[in-house]
This record gives C-alpha cells, structure tokens and sequence, in this order.
C-alpha cells in the first residue's frame, strides 16, 4: 500500500505521487547530514524517522539550509526511543545499514513501504539492534581501510537502488530544459 503525498516540483502544481521508502536515522549527530537527506526524502516521496536523542535541534539553521525551501514539505516523524519506533510502526519491516553487514544493498529485494535504518555518524546502528535483526543487515561495498562514507551520501546511494528496484514509482525519469529543447524532441 502506497502513502498519498503531494509532489512540490516547479514543473507541477501539487500533482500526486505516492511515498513508497522511509528512511529511519538512529540518534543522527550532524544537522546539515538530516537537513540534506531531508531533502532527498522530499525529491523522492520517502517519508523521514527521527529516533532520538539528536545531537541537534530541529530549528538549527544548518537543518534547514541544508534542506533548503524544501524541509516544509517533508513527511517526518520523531520517536523517543527504537521501541517506540517499532511500536508506533507495528513492527515494520526494516533494512538496517551497518558497514558490519555480511550482505550488501544489492543482495536484498527492498519492497514498498520498507524502512532502512541509518545509524548515528560517530557510532551507527547499535550491535544489541543488529544482532537481533542480522538477516535484514546490509552495506556498501567500500575499501577497508574507510571507516564509513558520509551519512547523507549512504543514505541516497541506498535509497536510490530500493527505489530502483520498484521502477522509480512516482518519480519523474526524465528531465526538462529550462531555455532551450533537446535536438531529438
């Protein structure tokens, strides 16, 4: 079942799209990092779980510079605390990126209205959580010698594959020229 939104572009006037992905941040430290995936919440339909505590408040203008004139639109949710994020979503099923995974991102069907869990940016998901939950563990392929990548990149690198998988539901594939028209149009 898909979430009705409404879609902000500036080549629509509130057309409907259908939020498909949520995105789950474990105690996230750097504001401008949930400012900018703020926003990719908001260009893809992804509503956005906050799991407190923040290492942040909200209002901090580094939030919302990173997220631009797009924060106003975006579908976010705050718990006190993992429990209640699981209660609160009926025990959802979630995808947990840890760089301590066996499998990675592309190894697992994501489906609609999954969840994939970011940890906080000093220390990720805590392992009491991932070992609970090993099967649904997945990462990114990188060099050892890179404790992690940057925790908005993650998220969209991730992000961006679930929603491929799903056809890019709602989204807009192709793009448009502001001047000019493209020669083959």
């Amino acid at each position: 079942m898909y979430r009705r939104a409404y879609d902000y572009s500036p080549y629509s006037q509130y057309t409907t799209v259908y939020r498909t992905m949520n995105i789950v941040l474990h105690q996230p430290e750097i504001p401008a990092n949930t400012g900018n995936i703020g926003r990719t919440c908001v260009a893809t339909g992804t509503a956005l779980h906050l799991i407190e505590p923040l290492g942040f408040h909200l209002d901090e203008k580094s939030v919302k510079r990173a997220g631009m004139d797009y924060w106003e639109h975006l579908d976010v949710t705050r718990y006190i605390n993992y429990e209640d994020f699981i209660q609160r979503n009926n025990s959802p099923r979630v995808w947990y990126a840890t760089t301590k995974a066996r499998q990675t991102y592309t190894d697992v069907a994501f489906g609609p209205n999954d969840y994939i869990m970011f940890g906080k940016e000093s220390a990720g998901i805590p392992e009491e959580i991932l070992v609970e939950n090993e099967q649904y563990c997945i990462r990114i392929p990188m060099l050892d010698e890179i404790r992690s990548l940057n925790l908005s990149n993650s998220v969209a690198i991730v992000l961006y594959e679930a929603l491929r998988q799903q056809g890019f539901a709602g989204l807009e594939e192709t793009g448009h020229l502001h001047r000019l028209s493209w020669k083959n149009d």
